[in-house]
């Protein structure tokens, strides 16, 4: 990456998330394996309902590591969800968790506790750096409720300026264990970090109160582990109206670009930023693709893709149409709600080494999805509103040189 686009790219602040897995669909083919009437109908709605998330049984505990602890951090105060825009049936908001760091600690692993499931839909964490704590703390003040409303990340600046090593910790989903990491690797967090936790409520059976927790598996700093990092694949999305729905305003590319901007001011700007960082040209399609070369080596251990709503399918490569070519993430039919790094077997870059993204999105999906009720089409970009789009591969990954 050169120096002038990640100097863009640090002046936005788009978002992250998370992930699954599975098979292969090519470009503008919407083939899926099973019966007649399972081809013909799109994947259920992310919205499910309450008595749906109730009845998941909590996620498991594994025991600790030698030197392994678990700290457990709550919601400050108690949050009832509702639609930020009065519409809707989700609400994203970020809760900033202090874990009282007076000095360096390895993140080894997470759980989420749910304190009310008929609303809590999933989790994503985020580590903050001390540096960026005044700026949470402002947000959360100015904010009236606990927290404050986020969709794809933390919704602070900084959530996307350096794509070799982002802050994105971990997700979870109803009915989710605890994770934790390979043997011997951890992610550093240093005295005074803080958590950011997003809570995805779902208010299809109404809203309710709720005071939710995460719990951490941790390491002393003085232990010899390798460090973990989050290697970002962004690329930009340049999504068409149907031809048969094409006369709302907003199927003017210009004009949809004009309404990022009115919503999300200089981070609007962020889809024309990572046409940059990809090398492409603006270009109407349903697919979009990244390649970005490696800046030094490293070895690749998770995988995780992400889309919005709209998201059909996502494939992530490496060194593709090489004989060194590798697919270590394919999902062909994208589950906005199935959340959480895959694990990989280790796979080794070099530098120069390519890696390459490929997402396809489809607009009838929003013919189906309550959240699209009453919002017709529109010329679709990089954005981080729920009727937006994203594609977006996160790779966790250990350099070569143990930084």
């Amino acid at each position: 990456m050169t120096g002038t686009v990640r100097r863009l790219l640090a002046a936005t602040a788009v978002l992250l998330v998370a992930l699954p897995l599975a098979g292969c669909v090519q470009e503008d083919d919407d083939r899926r394996s099973g019966s007649p009437s399972t081809l013909l109908n799109p994947p259920d709605p992310p919205a499910v309902q309450a008595s749906q998330l109730a009845r998941v049984k909590p996620g498991k505990l594994m025991p600790l590591r030698a030197g392994e602890h678990r700290m457990t951090l709550s919601m400050p105060s108690s949050y009832t969800p509702s639609a930020p825009t009065g519409k809707g049936t989700d609400d994203y908001r970020c809760f900033l968790l202090d874990p009282g760091l007076d000095r360096d600690v390895w993140l080894t692993g997470s759980n989420v506790l749910p304190g009310n499931p008929d609303v809590v839909h999933h989790v994503i964490l985020y580590r903050l750096s001390p540096d960026q704590t005044a700026e949470a703390e402002r947000k959360d003040d100015q904010t009236k409720g606990e927290g404050w409303t986020c969709f794809g990340g933390t919704g602070l600046a900084g959530d996307f300026s350096n794509t070799d090593d982002a802050p994105w910790l971990a997700a979870w989903a109803p009915g989710g264990n605890e994770t934790k990491v390979r043997n011997g690797y951890g992610v550093r967090l240093a005295a005074g970090s803080r958590i950011v936790m997003q809570v995805h409520y779902n208010l299809l059976k109404g809203a309710a109160p709720d005071v939710s927790s995460t719990q951490l598996r941790w390491m002393a700093g003085s232990r010899e582990l390798t460090p973990l990092h989050t290697f970002l694949m962004p690329a930009p999305v340049e999504m068409p109206c149907r031809p048969e729905h094409s006369d709302s305003p907003l199927c003017d590319r210009d004009a949809a670009v004009a309404d990022v901007m009115s919503r999300f001011g200089n981070v609007g700007n962020t889809n024309s930023l990572l046409h940059l960082l990809c090398g492409t040209e603006v270009k109407a399609s349903n697919t979009s693709r990244c390649t970005r070369y490696i800046n030094k080596p490293m070895t690749i251990l998770g995988v995780a893709g992400h889309m919005h709503l709209l998201g059909r399918s996502l494939k992530i490569e490496v060194n593709p149409g090489t004989p060194d070519a590798r697919t270590i993430l394919d999902i062909p039919i994208w589950d906005f709600d199935d959340q959480g790094t895959k694990p990989i077997k280790p796979v080794h870059v070099d530098q120069y080494d390519t890696v390459k993204i490929t997402c396809h999105h489809v607009q009838w999906l929003r013919d189906v999805l309550p959240s699209f009720e009453g919002i017709p089409d529109k010329y679709v970009i990089w954005a981080e509103g729920t009727t937006d789009e994203m594609c977006l591969g996160m790779l966790q990954v250990a350099f070569d040189d143990g930084s």
